[in-house]
């Protein structure tokens, strides 16, 4: 009976194989196999935490969150009624603490956003007297007391939207900054987190910090290598991954992220560890990148979609994440917009009927 049920066995295999010939024999050349649809996040991930904030305080000023912390609360920007720019620390049921309120305060910004224990640091650009921009580096306590500026000796900061923009490493605050002079070349700066002397290397080339110990390279443009420099041993290595029609985006330590053109075909977002291995499609629909960081908690890839319906009718894009650990889509929300993420926790903004903050704390699932 054993043998009669492998050779049934078999002969199911054959058909199933004859089958699948067939099918392909009548396909297009070079078709793609439709991408299943992402499953909801509701479902995919029920135990995960979310959260929405209000677009507003109870003043009525718009505000922005920087920095989600735990418990709901979150660090966020909201103007003033002299348009200038305050920032403060809302708790869930909307208290608000006011970190800084510089007088004059119009056209000053805030970033690099990162914790440090239960201090928050962060940086000031405004104009300066003589209309150049000028910086500071600042921090607070979360549980109270006044501000304390760090360090006004910052150099050009080169901040973005990553979450590595402002690292802390051993009681260190680091930064990178764009030296003077014609050549491009780096400054990685860091200072005492309790303030004192800035102490500045250099690193010919355009870099950014990727989490410690490592800067990456910045520089090499759409099929060009990608440098990752490790701060600890002074190692260089090159990423090389570009590839006929792959541009290489972004690489971090773990992976870098390449969109791949065919033809007609949308772009698709493939995620391949540093040396090559490992590769892995996040979408072929061709949603993009969403933030700036790749793969974020060394598991989530966030990618923006086209719009449904509703994000043409309320404006927005589609939000979806790839689990690098499942290898499953999962769609997070119909129409975003204002996406960002730092710590763990990735949040948007809609805006029907007003502007409300939504949150997935991508730690908990």
């Amino acid at each position: 009976m054993a043998v009669k049920g492998r050779v049934r066995g078999g002969i199911a295999l054959v058909a199933a194989v004859a089958a699948a010939a067939a099918l392909l024999a009548h396909s297009p050349v070079g078709a793609r196999t439709p991408e299943p649809p992402p499953a909801a996040a509701e479902v995919a991930w029920p135990q995960a935490r979310r959260a929405t904030v209000p677009g507003t305080l109870d003043d009525g000023a718009a505000y922005t969150p920087v920095l989600f912390l735990d418990g709901g609360a979150s660090v966020g920007t909201a103007l003033d009624d002299a348009g200038g720019v305050r920032l403060v620390v809302r708790s869930p049921a909307g208290a608000v603490r006011v970190l800084r309120q510089p007088p004059g305060g119009a056209g000053r910004s805030y970033g690099g956003f990162t914790r440090a224990g239960d201090r928050v640091v962060w940086a000031e650009s405004a104009a300066g007297r003589d209309g150049t921009p000028a910086s500071e580096l600042w921090e607070a306590g979360l549980g109270g007391g006044a501000p304390r500026r760090i360090t006004a000796d910052t150099g050009w900061l080169t901040l973005g939207n990553s979450e590595h923009a402002m690292v802390v490493e051993a009681g260190r605050l680091y930064w990178t900054a764009l030296a003077p002079g014609a050549e491009r070349v780096t400054e990685v700066r860091s200072v005492p987190l309790d303030g004192g002397p800035v102490r500045v290397s250099t690193l010919p080339g355009t870099w950014a910090l990727a989490g410690w110990p490592w800067l990456v390279g910045t520089g090499g443009g759409p099929r060009g290598p990608t440098q990752l420099h490790d701060l600890a041993t002074g190692a260089t290595a090159t990423v090389d991954l570009g590839d006929g029609d792959e541009d290489v985006d972004r690489c971090g330590p773990a992976w870098c992220r390449l969109f791949v053109l065919s033809g007609d075909a949308p772009v698709r977002t493939v995620l391949v560890r540093p040396d090559g291995s490992d590769r892995r499609t996040a979408t072929s629909s061709g949603a993009t990148a969403a933030i700036e960081d790749v793969a974020v908690l060394d598991r989530f890839e966030v990618l923006a979609g086209d719009s449904s319906a509703l994000a043409t009718a309320v404006g927005g894009r589609r939000l979806l994440v790839y689990d690098l650990r499942t290898r499953r889509l999962v769609a997070v929300a119909d129409a975003a917009s204002r996406v960002a993420y730092r710590d763990g926790v990735l949040w948007w903004s809609t805006s029907g009927g007003g502007t409300t903050w939504h949150t997935l704390d991508l730690r908990t699932v």
